[in-house]
């Protein structure tokens, strides 16, 4: 267990070694799961429905008669609008966690808290990404709801602990 802590950069591999940052390997992952691991390009191109030319209208294009003939089925349609969602929301809140990070890591915050800030912001994010894809149970969707309020939550005590940090080194001066 306490390796996996040290992995994580939740614990110092031993008690006179510094804790690492690990901001830039969570946000490397972050940019992966948003960009490549959330695309729906390779299972478009899977179900043959991709179009290079305009591969952002796919769906709304040409969903409808993918689904007429047969070349997917619908509830595959809705996955993949869903993933495109859920993509594009990983976009739109990387920037959030990245803004968070380097504040953190600026600001002077233990690698600890921003380590941890990452390793909860990863686990939400991923828990996002599975529910938005693979529920589709209007009940069982709030867990999306959950899991991006908890991401986000993580952020902004991140931020908020950098300003505390920064605060008190600006008023001990």
């Amino acid at each position: 267990m306490s390796s996996l802590l040290t992995a994580l950069g939740l614990r110092a591999a031993s008690p006179l070694s510094p804790v690492p940052n690990l901001a830039a390997s969570y946000i490397i992952t972050h940019f992966a799961l948003a960009y490549l691991f959330l695309a729906s390009r390779t299972l478009k191109q899977i179900y043959s429905v991709d179009h290079n030319v305009s591969p952002r209208e796919d769906l709304g294009k040409y969903g409808d008669a993918a689904v007429r003939n047969g070349k997917i089925t619908q509830r595959q349609l809705e996955q993949l609008k869903r993933m495109e969602s859920a993509s594009a929301n990983s976009v739109e809140n990387f920037t959030l966690f990245v803004g968070a990070m380097l504040f953190g890591t600026m600001a002077g915050v233990p690698a600890t808290d921003v380590n941890a800030t990452g390793l909860a912001y990863t686990v939400a994010r991923c828990g996002y990404a599975i529910a938005y894809v693979l529920i589709d149970a209007p009940s069982l969707s709030q867990v999306r709801e959950v899991c991006w309020w908890v991401g986000n939550s993580t952020c902004l005590r991140l931020l908020w602990v950098g300003g505390v940090a920064l605060n008190s080194k600006t008023s001990g001066a």
